[in-house]
């Protein structure tokens, strides 16, 4: 019997072990989450508090995520996410010792939340960068798929196995077993054979990489689209996260075996729909998915807030799970798709960082807002935020612009360096100015100028840390484009970074050029004087 085509990235072994590691991670996440939740309801009820659970495992995100993915761009990845694993297994092993000597508290909860979710924000951007190792181009929409249905199952398991150690041994089981979970993950990542990439390019320091991951998503619309779109959704149905306890405790007057199961409720409506998800791109759009998405989520939001029976938050529960995979799996693919792979890492941590600063600041939000005006009253009043946003950004699409073909394939190129500027070329203290002079004629200007517009964003996105376009005051048919870059070595890593349509960019400004030999271009060291 032929498998399902969402699971062919299985077949190549890199993925498949990882994949596998990572389901055990993952569930040893979820299992951390209901333990965690659930014990706050019981060391301090009020809302607020309980939400600060979820808030304070979605933040570091939001603060580290940048940092996080300039390190994994620049560093051994494979080594980068061991370190990251091990920190977790240690925080969660802590929390399992403290929580069986009686010994933590309500904000001491908090605190180690916010550790294990520092160890998340470590490895979310340099996990998404991963995914592109272990597959084939091909195969890389499916990975990225099966890696949202991965996720969705422990989703749909790691909740209900929480629930149930909670009730059988206790919450400090839960802990600890969430601690063997992430040492599966360790072990996987040490019998990952990752193939060493070479390249003569000094590596990238710390500071500079931060810099031009920035720099490269804020001239990327792609990545605009994508993080907007983001932020509005996962804002508004992050109630379900900051409120479900207390709608399971306080509304529904369930215990933890329901509190689980109605997680596991919203996963199992993930993965089905992760199956679906394939047939349902034929005939939707990237940008459609994620509206008709958030359109169901706050649907999903309004049966919690208005039904008040098992049965009926099971359903909101699965809706809630449709919705989020077919959201988050869509907005991943395009801000994945936007980015090449030098700044992949850095990319996802700011869209992560995004998104996360979103659902940690929905989680709080919702808290206070339940406290004021009941639980109930809060999920309708997030599910019209969510429906009213969704409408709001639908104008920002998430599948851009594709540069059309050209016919000119050469890009204008200066000459070498002088070997007797060699030595001043390497400090890395030394900006560098790169000028290209064009000559157009007066009928091209409109042309050129929206061309030109399109060529900032590909300076800007290879590194540049200033753009600037200049027209000669007493010849109006000379122009002068110069940007500058930070050091020689970030001068050298521009023509890596540009794509394919960057060069059909580049070369089409270069048609502009009314003389044949094409437009000059030099380059400028700083010398300080």
């Amino acid at each position: 019997m032929r498998n399902p085509a969402a699971l062919a990235p299985l077949r190549h072994p890199a993925f498949r072990l990882l994949w596998t590691a990572n389901l055990a991670s993952n569930t040893g996440l979820f299992i951390q989450n209901t333990a965690a939740g659930w014990m706050m309801t019981g060391l301090d009820p009020s809302p607020m508090m309980v939400s600060t659970v979820q808030a304070s495992s979605m933040l570091p995100v939001f603060l580290l995520a940048l940092p996080a993915g300039a390190l994994a761009d620049i560093m051994d990845r494979r080594v980068f996410l061991i370190g990251a694993q091990l920190w977790m297994a240690l925080v969660a092993a802590l929390l399992c010792v403290l929580t069986w000597t009686g010994a933590l508290g309500p904000w001491g909860l908090v605190a180690l939340t916010f550790g294990l979710g520092a160890g998340l924000a470590m490895t979310f951007p340099a996990w998404a960068a991963t995914t592109p190792e272990l597959v084939p181009r091909e195969d890389l929409i499916s990975a990225i798929a099966l890696n949202g249905i991965g996720f969705n199952l422990t989703r749909a398991v790691g909740p209900a196995i929480g629930g149930l150690v909670i009730a059988w041994f206790g919450i400090e089981a839960a802990f600890a077993l969430n601690a063997a979970c992430v040492m599966v993950m360790v072990v996987a990542l040490f019998l990952w054979k990752r193939p060493v990439v070479s390249s003569r390019m000094p590596p990238e320091h710390f500071l500079s990489a931060v810099r031009a991951g920035a720099r490269f998503v804020a001239a990327t619309p792609a990545m605009h689209a994508a993080i907007l779109r983001a932020v509005v959704f996962f804002l508004f149905g992050s109630a379900v996260w900051g409120l479900l306890p207390l709608l399971v405790r306080t509304t529904l007057q369930l215990g933890p075996q329901a509190f689980g199961l109605l997680l596991g409720c919203m996963g199992a409506g993930a993965v089905a729909a992760g199956f679906l998800l394939p047939a349902v791109r034929g005939r939707l759009d990237r940008s459609g998915m994620v509206f008709w998405s958030s359109l169901l989520s706050a649907l999903a939001l309004v049966i919690l807030a208005t039904l008040h029976h098992w049965s009926a938050a099971a359903v909101g529960m699965m809706l809630y799970g449709v919705s989020w995979i077919s959201a988050a799996s869509t907005l991943q693919a395009s801000a994945q798709m936007a980015a090449p792979s030098w700044v992949r890492a850095r990319a996802m941590g700011i869209y992560q960082m995004c998104f996360f600063g979103a659902m940690a600041a929905g989680a709080a939000f919702s808290g206070w807002m339940a406290s004021v005006a009941g639980v109930e009253m809060a999920l309708g009043l997030f599910a019209f935020g969510g429906a009213t946003g969704a409408v709001a950004v639908r104008g920002w699409r998430l599948e851009g612009d594709a540069a059309a073909p050209s016919a000119i394939v050469e890009i204008v190129r200066p000459e070498p360096a002088a070997a007797e500027l060699r030595a001043l070329l390497n400090e890395s203290v030394n900006r560098v100015l790169e000028v290209v002079r064009y000559e157009i004629a007066p009928a091209d200007r409109a042309g050129f100028l929206a061309c030109m517009t399109e060529c900032r964003r590909v300076r800007l996105r290879g590194g540049a840390a200033t753009w600037r376009l200049y027209e000669d005051v007493a010849h109006p048919q000379r122009w002068v484009e110069l940007w500058a870059i930070e050091s020689w070595a970030e001068h050298l890593r521009e023509d890596a970074r540009l794509t394919e349509e960057d060069r059909v960019i580049l070369a089409r400004a270069a048609a502009f050029h009314q003389d044949t030999g094409g437009p000059e271009a030099t380059r400028y060291v700083n010398v300080r004087v």
